[in-house]
Formats: structure tokens, sequence, C-alpha cells
């Protein structure tokens, strides 16, 4: 092992490796990087490394000429790291996590630069793999809000988080009116589209920190971490008028609902259930109200 070459060491890596000069021209290529990308070294030395045969595309969207660690690490002598789509040989685009280091000379001064690079495929697939599973497992499959058990999931974080650091939290009680009215007068089919759309208006309108759910049939529920009752009554008031001007087109007719909403802001003592009854409570007086209202307390 001590006697072995440099050239035999660097092609004995598991990862991709390959060497520039200042001009970004390919001087040495290892064998791991032909396995990963398909291209042996005699088709790449002397090529640039931003060449077609190469371009890679930053996971960003920048192109490498664009945005280039190879350059940048020339230019400033800085190591970087980048997660990059390269090209491979058969055409697609090649997840791969990629490490640049400035080469220098005896005197300091940078003579070129390599990159190490190693194959991200498994790791993206595993990433696509868990976030479908968290489709699967989280996710109201009609709507695309979350699901009841993601609600209670929230809910019981943000409970934890006021009883043990009295961090204050929201519920919002959502429920269509009239939605049987919908599905008699055009169908099944109709009553899932606006569901599918009353799903969109909602989570469109609620902020980023905030839990959107489908509690079962056509009740939606919300929970809104670090707020207080003025501003949960101005976000209820939001969704009431997004949903009450939302409506599809079925046969030339205009198809709208209008939710009853009814909140409530959690208390000393509550649990899940408390906290969600006195919210639905909240609704109900809503729809006594008239329906298409806000009711707080």
């Amino acid at each position: 092992m001590l006697g072995m070459s440099s050239d035999k060491l660097l092609n004995s890596l598991f990862d991709g490796l390959y060497c520039v000069d200042l001009d970004r021209r390919i001087s040495f290529w290892n064998s791991a990087a032909q396995r990963i990308t398909g291209y042996s070294a005699e088709e790449v030395l002397g090529s640039n490394c931003h060449d077609s045969i190469l371009r890679r595309v930053e996971v960003d969207g920048y192109e490498c000429e664009v945005k280039c660690p190879l350059a940048a690490t020339i230019a400033d002598g800085k190591v970087r790291e980048a997660n990059v789509l390269v090209h491979h040989k058969h055409g697609y685009r090649l997840p791969v996590q990629v490490r640049t280091s400035p080469v220098r000379n005896e005197e300091g001064a940078i003579v070129g630069a390599v990159e190490i690079f190693t194959d991200n495929s498994n790791s993206v697939q595993i990433l696509a793999a868990l976030e479908q599973l968290k489709q699967d497992v989280l996710v109201d499959p009609l709507t695309g809000v979350g699901n009841r058990r993601l609600a209670d999931m929230s809910l019981e974080s943000r409970l934890h988080d006021w009883q043990t650091h009295r961090r204050p939290f929201g519920v919002l009680f959502m429920d269509v009116d009239h939605f049987k009215s919908v599905n008699d007068r055009y169908g099944h089919k109709t009553g899932d589209e606006v569901l599918r759309m009353l799903g969109k208006t909602i989570s469109n309108t609620f902020r980023k920190v905030d839990t959107v759910a489908r509690w079962g049939g056509e009740e939606f529920v919300a929970i809104l971490p670090a707020t207080r009752l003025p501003a949960l009554a101005s976000i209820a008031e939001r969704i009431r008028s997004a949903v009450a001007g939302s409506f599809l087109m079925e046969d030339g007719q205009r198809v709208g609902v209008t939710l009853s909403i009814g909140g409530t802001i959690a208390e000393t003592g509550d649990n899940a259930e408390s906290i969600i009854g006195r919210a639905d409570a909240q609704m109900y007086r809503s729809k006594a109200g008239g329906r298409n209202l806000v009711t707080l307390r």
C-alpha cells in the first residue's frame, strides 16, 4: 500500500474525483468518476469541466457556468460543497454531492482545483420515498390539505407547548354550509370538486406556520401557533371571505359554498377534546346565527 502510485491510489477511491487546471480543463479523471457518470477518462481528459459532455445544473436551477463551485474555489481558494445534477452519458441527470478544493503549488499559488463527487441518487430516492410516505400518511388525498391524523399530531404538539411554555395558539373549526344540497343538485363528483376547491382556497389563505386539515366529510380544522384572539378573528374572517368568493362553473352555473366558522384560544386545563369541542360549539353558533359567519370565544 505504501508503494502504491498516486494515480492507483486515486483510482481506488469509491468517490469520483477529477482535477482541473486554471482554465478548468480536466487533467485527471479517476475510475469512480467513470463508473458514476459513464464517461471514460479518454472521453473527458483535456475538455473543459463545463463542456456539454459534463454540464451540470445546481439543485437550485443555476447552470454550471452561472454558479460554478470549481470556478469560485479557483478564484478564492475556499473549499465548497454543493448538491448538483450531472449529465450522465446515457442522457439522464444524476444527483451528486460535490466538494471542491484548491490545488496549490509549492509557493502556495493556486494552480487548479480538485472535485470529489458522490452518487447521491440513493439519498434522493430515500427522501422522495419519505416525502411520499408523508403524503400517504398525513395528507387528505381528495383536498390536498392535512388529514385527521396530522391535525391530532399538531394539536398535541401545540398543547404541549402551551402547557409547558405557555405558548398561545388558536383553533378554528370550519364546516361547509348546505353541502348536502350541492351533492343533491350537482352530484358527488361536483361535490368532490367543491371540496378540492375549498382545500386549495383554505390552504392558500392560511399562514405557512398553520396546520390545516380535513377533519372529516365537509369539516376542516386549523391549528394556529402564536395566535391570540384578535389575530384569530382576523384570520378567520379572511378565510370566510375567501371561501365565499370562490366558485367553480358547472353547466354554465356558478357553484360556490360558504363556511360557518368557530374558534377559540387555548385555555388553562385544555386537552385536545376540550379545545376542539369549544371551537365546534362556536361553529354551531355561527350556523344558528345564519351561516357564513365567524364566532369566537
